[in-house]
């Protein structure tokens, strides 16, 4: 049954309140973000999120990626199953692949609504529009790189100890096999004041923890009083401004770690934690990848890491089986960072993503070589992350314990470790939220399904 009803504003404009929704989220980080944003505004506009474990959602809103062609033909596999479980359901596309790919969408029957993040602000006024049948067109896309403006917000926060705030959005460096740029367009970023208010607003109500992300933050750029403020002015005024008590950054290239920002990492309230997109440690790839740093680059970022902020977790991406990539080039990369200090790393095997530079490339690696690579590094980490995990026992880390958390009592450590709490069901009501002291007893990877195992540890008294 359909419980909505139209109302009118003052304007005369006819509302649909009360028609539920529900959104699915693919890809990065920021896109977590951005799906908060879409519930504020929908909310906002008199629109139903399903509750937890309802499934009569009439909107289903998916918030693409775009950053592989599988991400795209995943998405269209999606709406194919929500129309056989409900074909009257109303969906609605929207994110990355809705810029990018959007002809994979406009003319899939089941997808109802493509609005492309040009006009992703616009998408509850659409949704009107569309429930009361004033819509002429179903696409909804316009010139990304003419987009200036960057939305705050990022959704109902009040449930989270973790918060996902994005600083900047938009990317300048097109890299060479990389469709993101087109995606989001040029870089932006919201002012310091006004993160400053916002990260207020999230300690008020009740986040512990914010994640500083974007598509590409060390290109965070704001203008006080005539003077250009880079990324490590926002950190400053981030820790005098505010009470969080804990912040991270999200992903770094390897030059964009600069002695301020290391010295910025003696504040305690900035994690020890790094996570880098050096994609390759071989000179020539990174050259082929457009990348702006070479090898010694990488080395000298991930050395200073060491000295200046030790015991930092630090997290790596990196792509395999790049078309340019021989055999000695990715022996060049495996050595290298078996020698240098990190704690992980996330490989990604090659995937052409058509409308890059790289796709076009004469040059090819087979798809089993770039599997067969990719499973090299992949021993490479869980071998070092086992090791690391293994020196943490006998220690004692400051742990925030989640709200949301996946088990009862998983908390997340200052330095990233995840950390299972013995005990934790008899007080994880009352401390969900807080920072305990943990001491950890042991390293736990029975479940095989995962690549890493967690920590297990006691609270102390």
């Amino acid at each position: 049954m359909d419980h909505s009803v139209e109302n009118s504003n003052p304007a005369g404009h006819r509302h649909v309140f009360g028609v539920t929704y529900q959104v699915h989220t693919f890809g990065c980080k920021v896109n977590t973000y951005d799906a908060g944003l879409i519930q504020k505004n929908l909310n906002a506009n008199g629109f139903a999120p399903v509750v937890h474990g309802d499934k009569t959602a009439r909107i289903h809103v998916l918030n693409t990626c775009a950053v592989t062609a599988e991400a795209t033909k995943e998405a269209v596999r999606y709406i194919r199953r929500l129309k056989v479980k409900d074909p009257f359901c109303t969906v609605v596309v929207t994110g990355c692949a809705a810029q990018v790919d959007t002809g994979s969408f406009s003319g899939l029957p089941g997808a109802d609504l493509v609005v492309a993040n040009s006009h992703k602000g616009s998408l509850p006024d659409l949704l009107n529009k569309h429930f009361r049948g004033e819509l002429t067109e179903k696409v909804f896309k316009s010139n990304i790189f003419k987009k200036e403006d960057l939305e705050m917000g990022g959704g109902v926060e009040k449930h989270h100890t973790r918060t996902f705030l994005k600083i900047q959005d938009g990317c300048n460096s097109f890299c060479t096999y990389c469709i993101i740029p087109y995606a989001r367009g040029k870089s932006r970023s919201i002012g310091i004041a006004d993160l400053v208010q916002r990260i207020n607003d999230l300690y008020a109500q009740g986040s512990r923890e914010v994640v500083l992300t974007g598509v590409h933050i060390g290109d965070y750029e704001d203008e006080v009083n005539g003077k250009k403020m880079v990324m490590e002015d926002l950190i400053e005024n981030l820790l005098v401004r505010t009470k969080m008590p804990r912040f991270r950054l999200s992903s770094l290239e390897p030059v964009e770690v600069s002695e301020r920002l290391l010295d910025l990492y003696q504040d305690s309230r900035l994690c020890p934690h790094f996570h880098m997109s050096i994609q390759s440690a071989n000179t020539d790839v990174l050259f082929h990848m457009k990348r702006k740093y070479t090898q010694e680059d990488v080395k000298k970022s991930l050395l200073a890491i060491e000295k200046r902020v030790p015991g930092s977790f630090v997290g790596m991406d990196v792509i395999t089986g790049f078309p340019t990539e021989t055999a000695e080039q990715f022996e060049d990369t495996y050595q290298t960072l078996k020698a240098l200090p990190w704690t992980k790393l996330h490989v990604f095997p090659y995937s052409e993503r058509q409308g890059t530079r790289a796709a076009a490339m004469d040059e090819s690696v087979y798809p089993h070589v770039r599997a067969e690579r990719a499973a090299r590094l992949r021993e490479l980490s869980i071998a070092r992350y086992t090791e690391q995990a293994n020196l943490q026992v006998g220690t004692t880390k400051r742990v925030l314990v989640l709200k949301n958390a996946a088990k009862g009592g998983q908390g997340l450590s200052h330095d990233y470790w995840p950390v299972d709490i013995a005990g934790a069901e008899s007080f994880l009501e009352h401390w969900a939220g807080q920072e305990v002291d943990v001491k950890i007893t042991g390293y736990d990877h029975s479940n095989k399904s995962h690549m890493e195992g967690h920590l297990v540890g006691e609270v102390l008294p």
